[in-house]
C-alpha cells in the first residue's frame, strides 16, 4: 500500500555503520533503521545468535514456557527497576501494553474510574488507534474516525500543567523522557523527578516510553537513569532486538498486578528467535566500557554538530539530543535536508519541529562520526545554496 514516502533506493547488504546497494554504492547509516539497528548491520554476535537459534526452534507460542524468554526477562529485571516483563513485537504494542497495564492496575485495586492517562503534546507512541490518541497529533488522527478516549494532553516539560490535569479519573502519566519523533526534545531531570513526585502524591502510575531512547541510545542502558528516578511501567522496543522485531513492557510487581492470565497476550511476542537476539544485544551493550564509549562518542557528535551550527548559523538554529540520539533544528524543510544528505550518501531521519535526527549505531567509531559530519556539512551547503537562488 502507498503508506510510505520512500526514498528511491534499495539496499542489498550492510555491515557495521554502512549499507550497500547492489551496484556497490556505500552509504553511511546515521538513521539505524530509525534507532533500531543499535549494533549496526550484520553484527557477528547477533548473526551467530539468530543462526544458532534458527537451527533449533523458531516458535511454539505462549501456550508453553519459552526458555529464551525467561532468560531475557530475568536479565532485564536484573538491570532495571522492573520485576515483571511482557514481550511483544514492536514499540506500538509495547505502548499499548503499558496503557492496558496502567488502567488494569487501578481496576483490580478497586478504582475502575481511574482510566485516563495524561500524555505530552508532541509525543509519538505508535500507529495503533490507542497510541495515536495518546499522542494526539491531528495529522496522524485525521480520517480514522472518533479519537480513542481516555487521554489528556499537556505541554511537554510543564509540571504545573500535569498537576492541573490530574483528577479523580487519572490512572497514569505517560511520557517519553526524550521526544524523538516529536523533535528531539529532552526532558530535564528536574521535570522527570517532578513527575515522579506528582504521581506518588496522587497515587497514580508513571509510565515511560523508552522505545527510542532505550538499550544504550541515551548513553545509559535506559534514559530514566539520567534523572535518578524510576518509572512504574516502561515500554521498550527498537534497540532491544537490534533489527529483529522485539518489544517489551517492563513493570514493577505492583504495577503489573492487573495483568493476570487471559488479560493480555501476543502470539509471537517473546518467541525463541527474538529473545535469542535480544539476549545477544544485552551481551554486547552490558560489556564493561560499552556504555561509557557511547557517552564519549555522543560528546564527539554533539561537539561536531555545534561546529556545524557555527558553520551554518542561519540554517541550523539549535542542536539537541541525549547520547546518540541527536537532532538539528533547521530553517528548511527537513525532507530537503534528508534528500541532500542522501545525495552525499549519508542517511539521516526527519522529525517534528523542523528537526533532522542523527541516530548512528552505538558501535559507530570516531572516524565514521567525522565522515558523517563532513557529509552533513556538504549536504547543508547544498541546501543553503538552494535557499539563496
Amino acid at each position: 500500500m502507498s503508506t510510505y514516502a520512500r526514498q528511491n533506493i534499495v539496499f542489498a547488504r550492510g555491515e557495521g555503520s554502512w549499507l550497500e546497494t547492489d551496484a556497490g554504492e556505500r552509504y553511511l547509516d546515521f538513521g539505524s533503521g530509525v534507532a533500531v539497528n543499535a549494533l549496526g548491520h550484520a553484527h557477528p554476535r547477533l548473526v551467530a545468535a539468530l543462526t544458532e537459534q534458527a537451527g533449533q526452534l523458531w516458535h511454539t507460542s505462549n501456550l508453553y514456557r519459552v526458555a529464551g524468554q525467561e532468560k531475557l526477562a530475568g536479565r532485564l529485571v536484573e538491570v532495571t527497576f522492573a520485576d515483571k516483563v511482557f514481550f511483544c513485537n514492536s514499540g506500538a504494542e509495547a505502548c499499548e501494553g503499558a496503557i492496558k497495564a496502567a488502567r488494569r492496575y487501578h481496576y483490580v485495586a478497586g478504582n475502575p474510574e481511574r482510566w485516563r492517562i495524561i500524555t505530552a503534546q508532541g509525543a509519538f507512541h505508535g500507529r495503533t488507534l490507542a497510541t495515536l490518541a495518546a499522542a494526539g497529533n491531528p495529522k496522524y488522527l485525521e480520517g480514522f474516525g472518533p479519537e480513542a478516549p481516555g487521554f489528556d494532553h499537556v505541554p511537554f516539560g510543564d509540571l504545573e500543567a500535569v498537576r492541573q490535569a490530574i483528577g479523580p479519573e487519572t490512572a497514569a502519566v505517560m511520557i517519553e523522557p526524550v521526544q524523538g519523533e516529536g523533535g528531539v526534545h529532552v526532558g530535564a531531570a528536574d521535570y522527570l523527578r517532578g513527575l515522579r513526585a506528582l504521581c506518588d502524591e496522587a497515587g497514580i502510575l508513571l509510565v515511560f516510553d523508552e522505545v527510542q531512547t532505550g538499550v544504550g541510545r541515551s548513553g545509559k542502558l535506559f534514559s530514566y537513569e539520567w534523572s535518578g528516578i524510576t518509572p512504574d511501567i516502561m515500554a521498550i522496543a527498537k534497540g532491544i532486538g537490534g533489527g529483529f522485531p522485539l518489544g517489551a513492557v517492563l513493570a514493577t510487581e505492583r504495577a503489573a498486578s492487573g495483568l493476570t492470565a487471559g488479560t493480555h497476550g501476543s502470539t509471537f511476542g517473546g518467541n525463541p528467535l527474538a529473545t535469542a537476539v535480544g539476549s545477544a544485544v544485552l551481551d554486547v551493550v552490558l560489556e564493561p566500557g560499552f556504555l561509557e564509549g557511547v557517552q564519549q562518542k555522543a560528546l564527539r557528535l554533539r561537539q561536531s554538530l555545534a561546529r556545524i551550527q557555527d558553520q551554518f548559523p542561519s540554517l541550523v538554529t539549535e542542536v539537541r539530543g541525549q547520547g546518540l540520539l541527536a537532532g538539528i533544528k533547521v530553517n528548511a524543510a527537513p525532507p530537503d535536508v534528508v534528500a541532500a544528505a542522501l545525495s552525499e550518501k549519508l542517511l539521516v531521519v526527519g522529525a517534528g519541529d523542523n528537526v533532522v535526527r542523527l541516530l548512528p549505531p552505538l558501535t559507530v567509531d570516531e572516524q565514521e562520526i567525522g565522515e558523517g559530519i563532513e557529509r552533513l556539512s556538504r549536504a547543508l551547503t547544498h541546501v543553503s545554496k538552494s535557499q539563496t537562488r
